[in-house]
């Protein structure tokens, strides 16, 4: 089984996914995701949008921050992001990563809280800085 995990890991989008549905679409949340546990499909994407198939789409600000994947996703109306993608992408090239690498290694000591994302491959534990308050605004 376990062998099956890492070669077969879930995707990072089908984490995204899963997880907004079994949440019941809240307005906003901000999550990592430990890059050994996803396949990283989304893979030069920034800020983009994600709709579900309920309808429902998110702004989605990605990035890598080893050892983690960060979600910033809030509940918005569908709009062209092009733009905005292209510029943090250009930031983080600029900037050669370095401050995404110190996130990353910074959010391992400040990490407070986990939560189990159901998928059919199996269980991807994803983290967060504090417990959130589901269907909250802010």
């Amino acid at each position: 089984m376990r062998l099956t995990r890492i070669l077969l890991k879930p995707k990072a989008s089908e984490v995204l996914t899963a997880y907004l549905k079994q949440c019941n679409e809240p307005p906003w949340t901000s999550y990592f995701v430990k890059f050994k546990d996803v396949e990283n499909d989304q893979f030069g994407k920034s800020h983009f949008n994600w709709t579900l198939d309920t309808g429902a789409n998110y702004h989605i600000l990605r990035t890598g921050c080893y050892p983690y994947l960060k979600y910033h996703c809030s509940k918005r109306p569908w709009q062209n992001l092009d733009t905005e993608d292209k510029f943090f992408r250009i930031l983080k090239v600029m900037n050669l990563g370095l401050p995404l690498l110190f996130y990353g290694l910074a959010a391992t000591w400040l990490i407070s809280h986990k939560e189990t994302v159901r998928l059919q491959e199996g269980d991807v534990t994803i983290y967060f800085l504090y417990a959130e308050d589901k269907g909250s605004q802010f």
